[in-house]
């Protein structure tokens, strides 16, 4: 690509953002095909949106299923951006989040970390993620694409912020994260009936590892995972189509319920 290039693609996709409406892959329209440009593209737009204010409360990371990174035919998951436009605080344990700031909206059920301490230098481990890890709450992300009915290569995702759109957070636990993550159960229902059982281990084999991969790519890259940073390490399993009306449930052993609602 031209050096014009990911600034202008960049504003498609905020564009589509904000209207709601979706474009064709990049892989098609414009040949997108290396995960360096489409990096580069994502990279524009969090520069865009942080001009006009937008603020990156961390870092989440997606295709941390073995499943999903066979079904794209990838090696390694992919991270974006957590934007705090699309934050809806939890209060009581339960948010209704707006059905129509979304185009083609899906929940997963995740866990997510506040780190205490920066996360740098080569070959992160799950003991130093522990040793810099703050808290670990339940949480929700709701994925979303800017691309027409999720026809999603790894590049259209990964230049699409990793198909971000919004999340949620249960209350912070330090005893939490001092728990073995990889056998921790989660369940996830809507709107009554189960839809995903799963445990931790579902997530790179533990979230820890997840957020170590996180770290170390960052660090390659010239950029790091610091203190203050919420992190969402992964899906526990797939995600559940949602539209107005959902109500989703997230529970986790030893927490608090995490309500979802789309209204």
């Amino acid at each position: 690509m031209s050096a014009g290039e990911p600034g202008e693609v960049a504003k498609r996709l905020d564009e589509a953002w904000r209207s709601r409406q979706a474009i064709e892959p990049l892989s098609e329209t414009i040949g997108l095909n290396s995960p360096e440009d489409a990096y580069a593209i994502q990279t524009s737009w969090a520069r865009l949106r942080a001009k006009d204010g937008e603020e990156m409360l961390g870092h989440k990371i997606g295709l941390t299923s073995k499943g999903m990174r066979e079904q794209i035919g990838v090696d390694e998951p992919d991270y974006g951006q957590l934007w705090a436009s699309r934050f809806f605080p939890a209060e009581g344990g339960e948010v209704t989040v707006p059905a129509d700031v979304f185009i083609q909206p899906r929940l997963e059920g995740e866990l997510a970390f506040l780190l205490g301490k920066p996360l740098k230098g080569a070959d992160i481990t799950r003991e130093q993620v522990l040793e810099a890890t703050d808290a670990v709450a339940v949480a929700a992300e709701i994925i979303d694409s800017r691309i027409t009915d999720w026809r999603i290569k790894l590049v259209d995702t990964i230049a699409d912020n990793a198909s971000f759109g919004a999340f949620t957070l249960g209350p912070w636990d330090r005893a939490l994260g001092r728990a073995d993550l990889r056998t921790l159960g989660m369940l996830v229902q809507i709107n009554g009936s189960v839809a995903l059982e799963a445990t931790g281990s579902a997530v790179l084999g533990d979230p820890l590892l997840s957020v170590a991969w996180l770290a170390s790519k960052l660090n390659t890259l010239g950029m790091a995972v610091n203190a203050g940073d919420i992190v969402l390490a992964g899906a526990f399993g797939a995600s559940i189509p949602a539209q107005r009306g959902d109500e989703f449930v997230v529970d986790t052993f030893g927490q608090p319920s995490l309500k979802v609602r789309f209204g």
